[in-house]
């Protein structure tokens, strides 16, 4: 008897040790979660509000529904200094005001990105957008200098390049009606970039069925419904109930596009070298995945290939949707107000008169009204239309507490329509941004690149970009919109982008006067 005893004894204790520890791991899961629910109660919360299950049941499954939802919550709350949504058992404040966007953003408590961006992490890995703590800190120190000004001077030459070929291809759409100028604007966009960050030509603009840009578009929409619905998110059920196989198999295709890219580069590189010094003072061009393969830590420790191509992967989704978007947005803007596209006009026939030189540095610095125009698009449009952090230890935000462990959601899309500072925010007035109009206004009410000590490594890469790309649409062409703000139906999953594209008329534009 005791010896079966024995035999039987081993499996009972594993049985007993794997249920004591499911028993301890879901109390303190119920404990943490019954805390947060409890602590947070006083915060206003949206109806329909479950244990559990949250506010994920009433969200719409349209990306475009789902958007005008957060926007109509934002209407609904816009007195109350926050407000709370629950998307499964992670609870979310949702901030919207300057005063307590500020209270989030400047604290390097609250630094580390939220939950829902850890569905980025196969595609981007824990590069600049995505990582934390220290790995965030050392990264971000050995990346700033690639954005040094003598760099982006280097990268102008590229972005005149493709911005002429964007030209060549609107002029065959002059006088054949509207058309859908999105995808061309984003072809554009995706040249420069792969050219800029890893030094390579893909001919978007020529091959317009870019296999990489459709794929861009599919995994942001695939991330975006996977943070929304609470049920997908463990990998188990996510791979056999939900779009897990559809996930890899467009993940497949970014990361073996950047993974070829580089270890092309990495072989060529000590080659491109010795023929640059050979030239005969011919530049080479640098690229930004060229100045990663040389970069070091604070030890002398080169990045690792898998450290460069989570920077790599990070900068192609981040460098082209965000400026081909805002770009666009900028072209309807101008398109539906007539006065400002001519203020434009007129600026850019001081600056270039009837000439087709490229543009450069100085040319942009010239064109401040220009630059006003690109601002209130982001005002109206923000590319990024939310974003969130992790709430890094108990706090108070305007007398609520919100305790450790909870995120809180920026709406930039609504941040940025406040009246105390946008009186009628829905109104395109780029002359909101002259420097006599902007005194006074809180520099959290304004962040279409986010702030503090997060804020975007690229911003005058984005601001350059758009600039050239712009004065070159403009400088030869007018630009007639055929839709309504209406019509456009903003998606906000990633990236703000709109339902139906951008339609628009052109009409060649012939010089005021040859004075340049």
């Amino acid at each position: 008897m005791s010896v079966l005893l024995g035999s039987y004894s081993i499996p009972l204790l594993g049985i007993s040790i794997f249920l004591a520890t499911l028993t301890y791991i879901t109390y303190k899961l119920l404990s943490d979660y019954l805390h947060k629910w409890f602590t947070m109660k006083p915060i206003p919360q949206a109806e329909g509000t479950y244990l559990f299950v949250g506010n994920a049941l009433q969200f719409k499954p349209n990306a475009g529904d789902f958007f005008r939802q957060i926007e109509d919550f934002t209407t609904t709350f816009w007195d109350a200094p926050l407000f709370k949504l629950w998307v499964g058992p992670v609870p979310f404040v949702v901030l919207f005001h300057a005063e307590t966007v500020e209270t989030v953003l400047t604290n390097s408590i609250h630094m580390d990105k939220a939950y829902a961006y850890s569905f980025l992490h196969p595609w981007l890995g824990t590069g600049l957008l995505t990582s934390t703590g220290s790995k965030w800190r050392q990264r971000r120190k050995m990346l700033t200098p690639t954005f040094h000004f003598s760099i982006l001077t280097d990268f102008l030459e590229v972005m005149n390049e493709q911005a002429e070929i964007l030209v060549e291809k609107l002029e065959k759409k002059v006088g054949e009606g509207s058309f859908d100028c999105f995808s061309h604007v984003t072809l554009c966009a995706l040249d420069i970039i792969c050219e800029t960050a890893m030094g390579k030509k893909v001919y978007a603009q020529s091959n317009s069925d870019s296999v990489y840009v459709k794929s861009v578009y599919k995994m942001s929409d695939i991330v975006s419904r996977r943070q929304r619905t609470p049920w997908f998110w463990p990998n188990f059920v996510y791979n056999y109930f939900g779009e897990g196989r559809e996930h890899d198999r467009t993940l497949k295709v970014l990361h073996s596009f950047t993974s070829k890219v580089i270890h092309e580069r990495t072989e060529n590189i000590s080659y491109t070298e010795s023929e640059s010094d050979s030239d005969q003072g011919q530049k080479k061009r640098r690229a930004f995945l060229d100045m990663l393969l040389k970069t070091t830590d604070e030890d002398g420790n080169r990045m690792s290939h898998d450290d460069i191509q989570e920077e790599v992967d990070t900068f192609m989704f981040e460098g082209h949707d965000t400026t081909a978007a805002s770009m666009n947005w900028a072209i309807h803007l101008l398109g539906s107000h007539p006065e400002a596209q001519r203020k434009v006009h007129q600026e850019l026939q001081e600056v270039f008169g009837s000439s087709d030189r490229p543009v450069n540095m100085e040319d942009l610095k010239k064109l401040k009204y220009l630059e006003c125009v690109i601002k209130e698009a982001l005002r109206l449009f923000p590319s990024v239309p939310f974003f969130a952090r992790s709430i890094g230890e108990d706090c108070h935000i305007k007398g609520f507490k919100v305790p450790k462990g909870a995120n809180a959601i920026i709406i930039t899309y609504a941040l940025h329509r406040d009246p105390r500072y946008f009186p009628d925010p829905e109104e395109f007035r780029p002359e909101r941004f002259l420097p006599e109009n902007s005194v006074g206004r809180p520099p959290y009410a304004y962040i279409p690149f986010s702030a503090g000590l997060r804020n975007c490594i690229g911003q005058r890469f984005a601001l350059m970009e758009e600039k050239v790309v712009l004065a070159y649409v403009l400088r030869n062409f007018s630009v007639e919109a055929c839709q309504t703000r209406e019509d456009l139906r903003p998606v906000g999953e990633l990236i703000l982008r709109p339902e139906k594209g951008i339609r628009i008329k052109l009409e060649k534009r012939k010089p005021l006067s040859s004075s340049n």
